[in-house]
This record gives C-alpha cells, sequence and structure tokens, in this order.
C-alpha cells in the first residue's frame, strides 16, 4: 500500500499535470480558424468529462434494485440533489455577473466544474492506493488521470484564446482551481471512502459541467461566419473523440 505522504504525491503529480497544456495555450502563433476548433474541443473534452463522471455513478445508479434501473431512493436523491446544486450554484453565480461575464469569470467557473471532477478522481484514487499500492488499477488509474488532466487545460483556457491578451496570472489561478482538488481528494480518499460521499460529488461535478458547457456553446455559435462554425463542430467531435481514446489508456 502506499503511505499518505505517497499518495499526496502522486495525487499532486496527477493535479498539476493540467499545467502540461500551459504552452500549448500561450501560442500566440495559432490562426483564428485553429482557435475555434480548440475551443470546440474543450467543449467536446468536457462532454465526454460529464458522461465519463455518470459512468462511475452508474454502478450505484443502477444496480437493477427497482426493476433494472435505479439503486435506492437515497442514492437517486442524493445524486439528484447534488447535480441539482452544482448546477443552480454556477447559474445564480453566472446570472449575477451577466453583464459582467468577463473571460476572467468564465474561465474560474469553468475550473470549479472541472474541480469537482477531479475531486472525485482523487478520492478514486486515494481509495485505490491505500488498498493496493501504485501497481493494477491503481497505476492504470494515476496514469489516465495524468493524460485526462492535460486536456481539461483547454476547457478552462478557452475564454482566453480567442483573446489577444492571454493573462498567464490569470489563466494559471484558474487552472489552480481546476487542478489543486485531485490532491485533496487522494487525501481524504486515503482515509475515508464511501459510495454515499462519492456521489454527492459525481453529481456535484456533473451539474457543474452541464452549466459551463452552455455559455461556452452560445458564445461560439453566435459567430456569422459558417466556416468558424463549421470548425466549432468539427472541434466539438474531435474533442469528444480525444477524451474518449485518452481514457482507453
Amino acid at each position: 500500500m502506499l503511505t499518505f505522504s505517497e499518495t499526496l504525491s502522486l495525487s499532486a503529480l496527477m493535479g498539476f499535470s493540467i499545467y502540461l497544456s500551459l504552452p500549448i495555450i500561450l501560442s500566440r502563433s495559432i490562426g483564428r480558424v485553429p482557435t475555434k476548433v480548440l475551443i470546440g474541443m474543450a467543449i467536446g473534452i468536457l462532454i465526454f468529462l460529464m458522461g465519463d463522471v455518470f459512468l462511475d455513478a452508474s454502478s450505484s445508479l443502477y444496480n437493477g434494485s427497482l426493476y433494472g434501473y435505479g439503486s435506492s431512493p437515497e442514492y437517486d436523491l442524493i445524486f439528484a440533489g447534488s447535480l441539482s446544486a452544482g448546477f443552480l450554484i454556477l447559474f445564480i453565480a453566472g446570472h449575477r455577473w451577466k453583464r459582467n461575464l468577463t473571460p476572467t469569470v468564465l474561465a474560474f467557473i469553468i475550473a470549479l466544474g472541472v474541480a469537482f471532477q477531479n475531486l472525485t478522481e482523487g478520492l478514486v484514487f486515494g481509495s485505490l492506493g491505500v488498498k493496493m499500492g501504485l501497481t493494477g488499477a491503481a497505476l492504470v488509474v494515476l496514469i489516465g488521470f495524468i493524460l485526462q488532466n492535460f486536456t481539461e487545460g483547454f476547457p478552462i483556457a478557452s475564454p482566453f484564446l480567442s483573446s489577444s491578451e492571454r493573462k498567464i496570472g490569470v489563466m494559471s489561478g484558474a487552472l489552480l482551481v481546476g487542478g489543486v482538488p485531485a490532491i485533496l481528494g487522494g487525501a481524504v480518499g486515503y482515509y475515508y471512502n464511501s459510495s454515499t460521499f462519492d456521489m454527492v460529488f459525481y453529481g456535484l461535478a456533473i451539474g457543474t459541467i452541464l452549466y459551463v458547457i452552455l455559455p461556452m456553446l452560445r458564445n461560439l455559435l453566435q459567430e456569422p461566419d459558417s466556416e468558424m462554425v463549421s470548425a466549432v463542430y468539427a472541434g466539438v467531435f474531435f474533442g469528444f473523440i480525444l477524451g474518449f481514446a485518452v481514457n482507453l489508456l
């Protein structure tokens, strides 16, 4: 089994791998169409992450105890309640900033959605690490989450990709918000883990990711140029495929 310090160190490696995308994000040589493709890919990755988190939750939600479709009223209510809470928290925050929804604010809202998802990843890794050490499923989870976190930097930085001014300090802070919860999750998962606890964060992750997808799509699809809209569609598709491919590793 892993020690607590080893679990924290590996969780930090997993969480901070989100910064691997920063050199690409900061590149100023990317043209307008490739930028739209990248933003579309960011949305596709988020859509995949939402499905990926739901897959983790489904083992408890669909265990066949309710005519083959449900789990228990307790799990169903916890998941529905936390999903609604995640969505509504960002909905209220977003509408409060409606007139001032700057790239900075949007980046941090997206980072919050990714943060809940990374917290659940940390919980899974911490729980596996204390049981089996860095072997088998725990090693696969670590490598898979590092690769997946690399792609998660693009959604967080996407509000700045269309801007001529890419604030490295702001983007680094938003990436920190998205990545650090993996460390917290690793620490908590090392000592405590339960299906009920996981279900709360599965719901929060899906609710927040669902919300952040909507303003991103709205901004992109208002583009009057049909070539740009086609680039967005292509990006969303390839982003989803990229998330799927990385998850296979």
